[in-house]
This record gives structure tokens, C-alpha cells and sequence, in this order.
């Protein structure tokens, strides 16, 4: 892990939502039972494609297949709202996921709905530290081994909106945020804590994030998702209608 990933990593186009989501499901599996003893830590996105995904593994032959007492569960951003609330991306996971697979619950990390914001992406950065068992991120050790993250039409990812000052955070791991356009304060992992991972996959599916996924690709500082590196791979994972459009 020291070559640095940026935002126009690699394409993985696939023809329809449910192939990529299989192509997906797929992979994942690949990389699970490639390190079948240690602690696979991965971190999910909210949002509606990857419920998609949720489903699906929850479905054989990838229900079976998955080494869930390995497996570490955790959240890319989240809404600073109760976790049986409608809009909480972990009480999505949980309906979609969690219920539905042996994971030990002590294998997931869903980030607090207590206290204030600030209090709560202060107590997530500790879980977190205390996961990876030090306070500084290192480029040899990866926090996450994979990082999943989705793309609005916005360009932003995670809860990384444009404008935000959570987008010049170089320190944290957790920040909270308060997007102009969202309803709820949200909670996310800040771009050195998403880069610190072996694998980051940008899942994306439908026409109306073509656009968003040309300019993210093509670094447009507008997006915020432009600046998201890794320290690993990065790999985005599209259904035909999100591909850019091929360069002459």
C-alpha cells in the first residue's frame, strides 16, 4: 500500500443494475475468502443502489459463502438520527443485512445516535482507533479493507457535500456535517480516513449519474468525490447507463 489511488481509477462497466450487482457481490466474495482468518473490515454506504447489494447477500449462493465470523461492519456516513429511524442508513443495513446473515453482532460498528453530533463522530473515530490499534493512519496499514462508497448528482460521496467545511478536514477520521440541500445532520468518514483502505469501489447505477461519474472522473474540483484517493486500488463498479462516454 503505497502507491496512491485517485478518483479515475479503474472501470468495471456492467450491462444491467442486476449484473453489476452480481459482478459485485462476486468480487466481494473473491476478496472475503482470500484473508478467511483475519478480520475483513469493510465500510458501507447508504443510499438506494446499494440496498440492491444488501439484498443480494443475504441470497445464495452469497449468503453461504461469506465468511461472516470475519467479517467487520461498518458505516461510510450516516444521519445523526435514531437508528430505528426511517432515514438511518444503519437501521436500513440492519433491516437489509444484518437481520438476515449470521454476523456476530460484535462485528458491527453502526455510528452513535447520541449525544451531539460532534460528540458522536468524536466516539466513532475512537472505535475506530481502537479497530486499528493506533492514532495515526499508516500508508503500510489499511483502517478498512474495503471501502464502499456511492455518488450523487452533486458529485458528493459519503456525506462529503460541495461546499462543506468537513471537505478540508485532514485530520479527524469523523466529522459531522449539515448539508444546505438534506434534511439531518450527518456523521461521515472524512477523505484520509476513506483513503486509508486497500480497495475503494464506487458503486453506481442509473443515466442521471452519467454526469456526475464523467466529471468526478475527469477531476472536476467542483466534485467532491474528485478528491476521494486511495492507498490502494480504487475501482468504480457501473451499470451501462452511469459509464462515461468513451475518450477520443
Amino acid at each position: 500500500m503505497t502507491e496512491q489511488t485517485t478518483a479515475n481509477g479503474a472501470l468495471h462497466i456492467s450491462a444491467t443494475r442486476d449484473s453489476l450487482m452480481h459482478d459485485l457481490a462476486d468480487w466481494l466474495v473473491k476478496q472475503t475468502l482470500q484473508r478467511p482468518d483475519a478480520p475483513f473490515r469493510i465500510a458501507l454506504s447508504g443510499g438506494s443502489t446499494p440496498q440492491h447489494l444488501y439484498r443480494l447477500m443475504t441470497e445464495e449462493p452469497y449468503a453461504s459463502r461469506f465468511p461472516w465470523q470475519h467479517m467487520q461492519f461498518f458505516l461510510g456516513d450516516d444521519r445523526f438520527v435514531p437508528h430505528d429511524h426511517a432515514d438511518s442508513n444503519y437501521g436500513m443495513m440492519r433491516r437489509l443485512l444484518f437481520s438476515r446473515v449470521p454476523v456476530p453482532a460484535g462485528n458491527i460498528f453502526p455510528m452513535p445516535d447520541k449525544g451531539t453530533a460532534e460528540q458522536a463522530a468524536k466516539e466513532y473515530e475512537v472505535t475506530l482507533k481502537q479497530i486499528y490499534q493506533g492514532d495515526a493512519l499508516r500508508a503500510d496499514k489499511p483502517l478498512f479493507d474495503v471501502n464502499l462508497l456511492g455518488l450523487g448528482t452533486d458529485g458528493h460521496t459519503a456525506s462529503l457535500f460541495p461546499g462543506q467545511p468537513v471537505l478540508q478536514e485532514r485530520t479527524a477520521w469523523v466529522a459531522p456535517c449539515v448539508p444546505p440541500v438534506a434534511p439531518h445532520t450527518r456523521l461521515t468518514l472524512t477523505y484520509p480516513a476513506i483513503h486509508a483502505s486497500r480497495h475503494v469501489i464506487f458503486l453506481v447505477e442509473g443515466a442521471d449519474k452519467k454526469e456526475a461519474v464523467t466529471r468526478v472522473r475527469a477531476q472536476d474540483p467542483a466534485c467532491p468525490a474528485s478528491a476521494i484517493t486511495s492507498a490502494g486500488d480504487l475501482i468504480w463498479f457501473l451499470d451501462q447507463p452511469a459509464a462515461p462516454a468513451p475518450q477520443n
